[in-house]
């Protein structure tokens, strides 16, 4: 049965309504990254570009860097704008928007997240790079699909009794990422701990201004948190998002960060432009050799 148009948006020109893009505008290979400004900052590495387009924040460029095409795509802040970017790119691969039936041969699309993020460990300076292991999901969104098959019930019932976890809180998500990306991406350069994903920049990552917190040594819970030797080794708003919606549309995802702060010493890069642009080089390497 094809899929309302309320339900799967287009745009008058066939793309799909937010990303404004069609099925020949991307490639397998997808970068993501949260600032539209640092699409340009990959993109301009590659050694020629075949399409490039913006709306509101999610600005897509479609190149080629030593053979292999990529389609950077900024994704905004947030889980929400993640639940945007990855249903509309696997409708692209996935849907036939003709007819608006999906497809009997499915795409499994390979996505890499190149972030920005505080460290939670004192161990894990500010100018390093994190892969993420796992995503941690604090922020609830992923309850919105049917999620029995890719969760990690031990470790987020350890979580939960660790951090003695609100009830009125949506309760914690642990998803793996890709590890055959994971291998790829990995090398005496990079970290390896779970990235902790909260719904919001101050309150939900235990910044106080002028607000009181919900739990205010929720902070220190997370960061003395171990299972197994798996610590949570960041904090940001996207990587379990990306790994949730991954898994559960079929794709390959893992997220690697530069670290620019470091929250347990109270630090922040002196040049976290430099360490931006050298993950940025690091992953373009990885992916193509």
């Amino acid at each position: 049965m094809p899929i309302k148009k309320s339900e799967l948006i287009l745009n008058p020109d066939g793309s799909v309504y937010h990303l404004n893009l069609r099925p020949e505008h991307i490639a397998k290979n997808i970068i993501f990254v949260g600032d539209q400004d640092r699409v340009d900052k990959i993109s301009k590495h590659f050694d020629s570009i075949e399409f490039t387009t913006q709306k509101r924040e999610f600005k897509t460029t479609t190149g080629t860097y030593k053979n292999t095409q990529f389609s950077v795509i900024s994704t905004g802040i947030g889980p929400d704008n993640i639940d945007i970017v990855l249903n509309e790119l696997d409708a692209l691969v996935n849907i036939n928007l003709e007819t608006r039936e999906p497809k009997e041969n499915l795409t499994s699309l390979n996505i890499v997240r190149i972030g920005t993020s505080g460290s939670l460990q004192t161990d894990i300076p500010v100018n390093s790079f994190v892969i993420s292991s796992h995503g941690l999901d604090l922020n609830g969104m992923l309850h919105s699909y049917q999620i029995s098959e890719i969760k990690n019930p031990e470790i987020e019932n350890a979580f939960v009794k660790h951090t003695n976890w609100s009830t009125q809180k949506a309760y914690p998500i642990i998803i793996e990422n890709n590890k055959t990306l994971s291998e790829k991406l990995k090398s005496e350069k990079t970290f390896l701990g779970i990235t902790a994903t909260a719904g919001g920049f101050y309150g939900p990552q235990g910044r106080v201004l002028r607000l009181a917190l919900q739990d205010d040594n929720l902070n220190n819970k997370i960061d003395t948190f171990n299972f197994n030797g798996n610590r949570i080794s960041n904090l940001e708003m996207e990587t379990s998002a990306i790994y949730g919606l991954s898994k559960l549309l079929g794709h390959k995802a893992c997220s690697v960060n530069a670290i620019i702060a470091n929250r347990a010493t109270g630090t922040f890069s002196e040049n976290p432009g430099k360490v931006i642009a050298d993950l940025i080089e690091y992953v373009l390497e990885k992916l193509t050799t």
